[in-house]
């Protein structure tokens, strides 16, 4: 391996480099033996990659972000993470970065601008470009640094992320890893590309392969073009080639792996052949390298002594409970006026939009066609005029991309909402949302302060992939709230509320009342509690529990019927839910009616059914009765959708509740 020390570092540049190497190499030499010993139960080893991690890191200025994986030790040593912390996290000590909820590498902290992994790889790649939008926006001359492998230039977020990067001009260096395998899978057998560095072509930017085991040549390669794209922001692909040493972790052993290939990678050692480097410039002596290894040594015993005499985690469920959600204390926002206008729905939310843009100057919405078209619905309409293309953003159809730069701009210091086109898009930002926005403050106290809007419901004949009522897919899933107004009124307060709220919230905005249903609604911004229901009638024979477009279906049955004495809840919230107005209502009439468009198996009505079960079983007079849609995908024409809509069997469902 030929060093060229072209860029005439100083002596000082040459060892810093030095110790950041060798220091990762040492730790995971230590890590092994515990390994052996039983000390730590799963290491990733990123032996003979160092060079990638410590070249790159040491590039970037402290205050930049680094989105390393689980071979990026070097990343957290050269950010001078302490090492018993990081310790700590690995032996999922309270100290650790995730209080012991998550392991090894998959964590963030602020203090040291690192953003950590999730297991599935590529999603990570978005959150980069949501940092690095949010300096662009703030005029800050900063680069981002993300990190992936060549497995997972595979997946679709990889592809969905670097075209995001290219298309907006993002200042974001895209590192590849390319260790010839994914796990067992060689890159024969993953990519069909002579180097993958050549996909930066399609995605126009530049893009360039270097050798990742030569530290002098990552570290210049990364001042180049950091220093570039501070000033001229845009996204640089890096392809390192290195070897991964080890297995993929400790247990899959290497057997697969024809032994030339060590031998050949065993030559191009980064840390042997840099410290030989040295040696032959008379940089290092012998005697200096022997020192400085006994330094390391006793710095890691005495973090290992440190971390593994810490006590194990007491468990305690409220701070378990409580930590799904960033602190966040309501406090109602009353309007300023008594200032009423007529509004339809559609309208009350392009208020709260507006408004919160103008409250909010980090605030930032994304979406397909949002722009100067104004969105699917023009919920939009008129919002570029306003606050400018920079932060009313027409994105490419790519969701997860998208809900991941949401995740990045918050964790830059920006609000964001993303609108899915329509509810039944979500599916391609599912692995997002449910496995980052939901579980990022959880598992290292980020809080993600992201909405999706989600455009949702039947009525329209809009078919099977326009038309579902998914929001049981979300209420499940801790760490995101999930609300659904029926009202202008409420649409609008419930998304000033969500915009508030420092947390991830679903909001479910029901097409069919866009132009449907109209109401006077304050002209200034106001919240409405998230969590709340309105008890919207009350009666004495039966309590109907509803939300979205099946609270104008009760009260419309209510109207035809006045003979009828019927409480009726609209419980606007689905995540939380107002349990308590729930049960004061089942205890007082005895009876209760679930109401909701969606499917009747596992729809959000099965968890209220059971809680009224649960809770309120000695005030029943009768069983718990829901009142759903069918079973089945959704259908186009009008007759089979009437047929197919829970509206269809509200009489049915109610006469036999009240006769029972």
């Amino acid at each position: 391996m030929e060093f060229t020390n072209s860029h005439n570092h100083s002596k000082e540049t040459l060892l810093t480099l030095y110790h950041h190497l060798v220091k990762p190499r040492m730790i995971e030499e230590k890590m092994l033996i515990l390994l052996r010993q039983g000390k730590i139960g799963k290491w990733f080893s990123g032996i003979g990659q160092e060079a990638i991690s410590v070249g790159t890191a040491l590039a970037m200025q402290t205050d930049e972000y680094i989105l390393p994986m689980h071979r990026n030790l070097g990343v957290f040593t050269s950010r001078e993470v302490p090492l018993d912390r990081l310790l700590s996290q690995f032996q999922g000590k309270a100290t650790g970065f995730t209080k012991g909820r998550d392991r090894s590498f998959h964590f963030g902290t602020q203090e040291y601008n690192i953003v950590g992994m999730i297991s599935h790889l590529g999603p990570q790649l978005s959150l980069a470009d949501g940092i690095a939008l949010a300096d662009t926006l703030s005029k800050k001359e900063k680069a981002t640094l993300v990190f992936t492998g060549d497995g997972a230039t595979s997946q679709g977020d990889f592809h969905e992320a670097l075209n995001l990067a290219a298309v907006w001009n993002l200042p974001v260096i895209f590192i590849i890893e390319n260790n010839g395998y994914g796990l067992s899978t060689p890159v024969s057998e993953q990519y069909k590309c002579e180097r993958l560095a050549d996909r930066g072509i399609g995605y126009g930017m530049e893009a360039v392969q270097i050798d990742g085991n030569n530290i002098l040549e990552v570290y210049d390669t990364m001042l180049k073009y950091t220093e570039d794209i501070r000033k001229n922001p845009r996204p640089i692909l890096i392809e390192c080639m290195t070897f991964r040493m080890r297995g993929h972790e400790e247990a899959s052993g290497t057997k697969y792996v024809p032994k030339e290939l060590f031998e050949l990678w065993g030559q191009k050692d980064p840390v042997e052949n840099f410290e030989n480097y040295l040696l032959k410039e008379g940089i290092i002596d012998e005697e200096y390298g022997t020192s400085y290894r006994y330094k390391l040594k006793k710095e890691i015993d005495a973090a290992i002594e440190t971390a593994f005499g810490e006590a194990d985690i007491v468990p305690n469920t409220k701070i378990e409970m409580d930590d799904m959600y960033a602190p966040y204390t309501y406090n109602e926002i009353a309007p300023s006026t008594q200032n009423k206008t007529e509004k339809r729905y559609l309208d009350a939310i392009s208020d709260a939009l507006r408004q919160g843009m103008q409250r909010h100057e980090n605030f930032v919405l994304m979406g397909q066609d949002i722009a100067e078209y104004g969105g699917a619905f023009k919920i939009t309409q008129g919002f570029v005029e306003e606050f400018g293309k920079a932060r009313v953003r027409n994105t490419p159809l790519c969701e997860s991309a998208i809900v991941g730069a949401a995740l990045g701009l918050s964790i830059n210091g920006y609000k964001a909402m993303m609108e899915m086109q329509f509810a039944d898009f979500v599916t391609e930002g599912f692995n997002q949302i449910i496995n980052n926005l939901a579980k990022t403050h959880y598992r290292w106290g980020q809080q993600a302060d992201v909405i999706i809007r989600m455009p949702t419901g039947a009525g329209t004949g809009a078919g099977p992939f326009h038309s579902q009522s998914n929001e049981a897919w979300f209420t499940k899933t801790p760490g995101l709230k999930v609300v659904y107004p029926a009202f202008p009124s409420d649409a609008k307060g419930l998304l000033a509320a969500a915009i508030e709220d420092p947390n991830p919230v679903i909001y479910f905005e029901h097409k069919f009342l866009y132009r449907g249903i109209s109401e006077e609604i304050f002209d200034d911004y106001y919240t409405t509690e998230i969590g709340k229901a309105n008890l919207l009638r009350v009666g004495t024979q039966a309590s109907i529990i509803t939300y979205g477009l099946g609270v104008h279906w009760a009260l419309e049955y209510a109207n035809e019927h006045p003979e009828l004495s019927l409480d009726i809840i609209d419980l606007r919230s689905l995540q939380p839910w107002d349990k308590e107005a729930v049960e004061k209502s089942v205890s007082k009439t005895g009876r209760a009616l679930i109401l909701h468009e969606d499917t009747l198996t596992n729809g959000f009505g099965a968890e209220l059914s059971a809680h009224i079960a649960e809770h309120c079983f000695q005030y029943l007079d009768a069983p718990v009765i829901r009142c759903a849609s069918l079973d089945t995908a959704i259908p186009m024409s009008k007759a089979l959708e009437d047929n197919f809509l829970a509206k269809a069997q509200l009489a049915e469902k109610l006469a036999t509740l009240l006769n029972y």
